[in-house]
């Protein structure tokens, strides 16, 4: 089981509060979690504003499944960096050292996420670069005389804050999950989380006192991911019947979307659900909770009005649903 609740010293890893106790966000977790079952789905963007939560969702999600931080890309990372090059301070010392990229990192057993903050702020050459080795796989790099092919595989979740920019079309449909990602405005909701931080606070503040709040939270986790891996070994043995996949052909033509890659990702997505929920084949119920996650960032109108799912979409996917 990983240690990401309670290190040897009684302390979650650099203090990231544990992703059983994050209060809410529900869409969130669940597009994290099946990107985790289904990890042919294409990875998961979360769009929101400044304090939502986003960024500690990802990294407690990392410590929770592969018990380690995610692979971090910078803004400012090079693209020697991302793919691969020669260790420079060793190649000025005639030293030839090759060091691996972030994207052969983050395919190691104990990574498997590469997180890339603020996405919509990085380079679109760079993110092209990234997007395109893992929808095939392998990463081919040719670095001054150096010939190699990585085969790279993890999961890519970006972050985004609307206001300051939106992806192009393009880049946004290579993402396989999109959810939109706002901070709890209720005073019941604001309640909740903060008591949970403040519980968090204490607990922090010594063994003793964290004992009780981190020893719910392994176990807390640890049937999570119980959970998560039957449903990974499960994934292809529950059935997408016929109908099932016409609808999410159907539904995919109401809503416009240009490439195909949004029908196999509601199914795939659909399909990984009904995995965790321990159903032998995918329903029209599977389809309609993972529809605005996989569709809404392929809509004609997310280049212009950004990535949001309105009130008029769920009518019609009813409509196509038979509700």
């Amino acid at each position: 089981m990983p240690s990401e609740v309670l290190g040897s010293d009684g302390k979650p890893p650099d203090k990231i509060l544990p992703y059983t106790r994050i209060v809410g966000q529900l869409e969130l977790k669940l597009a994290l979690e099946l990107s985790y079952i289904a990890k042919k789905i294409g990875g998961v963007l979360l769009s929101g504003n400044r304090g939502s939560g986003k960024s500690t969702a990802v990294r407690a999600f990392g410590l929770l499944a592969y018990d380690g931080l995610p692979v971090t890309l910078p803004l400012n990372a090079t693209e020697d960096r991302i793919i691969g090059g020669w260790n420079i301070d060793a190649l000025m010392k005639a030293e030839p050292i090759w060091q691996d990229g972030l994207m052969v990192q983050a395919s190691k057993p104990d990574k498997q996420i590469l997180y890339i903050d603020e996405v919509n702020l990085l380079d679109d050459r760079v993110v092209n670069i990234i997007l395109d080795a893992t929808s095939t796989g392998i990463l081919d790099i040719q670095r001054e005389g150096e010939s190699r092919r990585e085969d790279i595989s993890f999961t890519l979740i970006g972050t985004m804050n609307p206001e300051e920019g939106e992806l192009r079309p393009q880049l946004l449909d290579r993402f396989g999950l999109t959810v939109n990602i706002s901070a709890a405005k209720k005073a019941e909701d604001r309640k909740a989380i903060l008591k949970t931080v403040l519980e968090f606070d204490e607990a922090l503040s010594s063994q003793d006192r964290g004992k009780a709040f981190f020893e719910v939270a392994r176990q807390e986790g640890k049937d999570l991911m119980d959970k998560l891996n039957r449903a990974k070994e499960r994934l292809y043995g529950v059935k997408v019947p016929d109908p099932i996949a016409d609808k999410c052909a159907e539904i995919a033509e109401k809503f416009e979307i240009e490439s195909n890659r949004g029908e196999y990702t509601l199914a795939l997505a659909a399909r990984a659900l009904a995995a965790y929920e321990d159903a032998n084949e995918v329903n029209k119920d599977h389809l309609r909770k993972v529809a605005a996650m996989s569709l809404q960032h392929r809509q004609p109108r997310a280049a212009q009005s950004g990535i949001i799912w309105i009130k008029n979409d769920d009518p019609i996917l009813d409509e196509l649903l038979g509700a």
